[in-house]
């Protein structure tokens, strides 16, 4: 296959990259660099199957030659990013999912969205199967996001429906691993940087509302599958078996990195957690029935390989 990757310098998009690389294919990569970075990529370069445009998808897109496939994953994707960027994030969710989408269109190429389970919002039930509409608010500080996601989601069926369109979309639940960014923002590299730097653990509120990590890697293999599925209708990708609290997470960051550093309660200031999820945790039946997904890496194991990633970049 040729395929076409947005975002290709972001955290999730190199893995992407890397990937179908390995895989045996030839991989166009396009980011605009807002919040990815070419140091995730730079080991590609030179490859006689990659090449990079340096692109911003909410404008017009050319790319030359054949595409079987173009994986949408521009966005910033973390809430320091898109509340800096606000007006580029919806930007990007629905003039960059337009142009992504007729380029696939035009190339007879298989679509796949990158979704979030942001879609669900504060979500009113636990865990979350697709079926639930979700619990947004559209006019919050996090709606720039949720609603950019959601109008992707409502693009890509539509010219699935209306145009025929071969179309996946995967719900991603949190995920981390290498290459996050260490001022990404995002609880994970978060706690890894402060223990790593002996700095205070920084826990917002109680430390009560829940998350379910994955590590990268299960992620990246569910996507491929997704891609290589007949299924048009969304599919969460999480690890339901890791829903833990934020200060669990905190307990055990400092455990596996060895760190002094105290955990500290503090009230939340800003925009990054107005209508903050209190729970989440993904329903993935979908997943396990129609991929045979399922995900393989421990929590423990997986922070400890973050974790040994920072500590070399600090």
């Amino acid at each position: 296959m040729r395929v076409l990757i947005t975002g290709a310098a972001g955290f999730l998009g190199s893995h992407l990259c890397d990937r179908f690389i390995a895989e045996g294919h030839t991989v166009v990569g396009m980011d605009n660099l807002i919040t990815g970075n070419m140091d995730n990529i730079a080991h590609l370069f030179g490859h006689e199957r990659f090449s990079f445009i340096k692109h911003n998808v909410s404008n017009y897109i050319y790319v030359d030659g054949p595409l079987d496939a173009v994986l949408h994953f521009a966005s910033p994707a973390s809430p320091n990013d898109y509340l800096e960027h606000p007006i580029p994030t919806l930007k990007v969710g629905s003039l960059g999912t337009h142009n992504t989408l007729g380029l696939a269109k035009h190339k007879g190429a298989r679509y796949l969205l990158a979704s979030t389970s942001e879609v669900y919002g504060d979500p009113q039930v636990n865990p979350q199967p697709e079926t639930y509409w979700g619990n947004v608010n559209p006019i919050g500080p996090r709606g720039v996001y949720d609603e950019a996601k959601r109008f992707a989601e409502a693009m890509t069926m539509a010219y699935h429906r209306f145009h025929g369109l071969e179309t996946r979309i995967v719900r991603i639940f949190n995920t981390y691993g290498p290459r996050m960014r260490l001022n990404d923002g995002r609880v994970v590299p978060n706690f890894i940087y402060q223990a790593l730097t002996d700095q205070p653990l920084t826990v917002y509120g109680r430390g009560v509302q829940t998350r379910a990590f994955q590590y990268y890697s299960d992620l990246i293999e569910g996507i491929y599958r997704l891609l290589h599925s007949d299924e048009s209708q969304p599919v969460n990708i999480g690890n339901p078996h890791t829903e833990i609290t934020v200060q669990d997470l905190a307990e055990r960051i400092v455990r596996l990195s060895g760190s002094r550093s105290p955990i500290i309660c503090i009230e939340p200031t800003d925009d990054r957690f107005v209508d903050d999820p209190q729970v989440r945790r993904p329903d993935i039946t979908r997943a396990r029935t129609l991929l045979g997904w399922e995900p393989r890496v421990p929590v423990d194991e997986g922070l400890a390989a973050t974790i040994a990633y920072f500590r070399q970049r600090i």
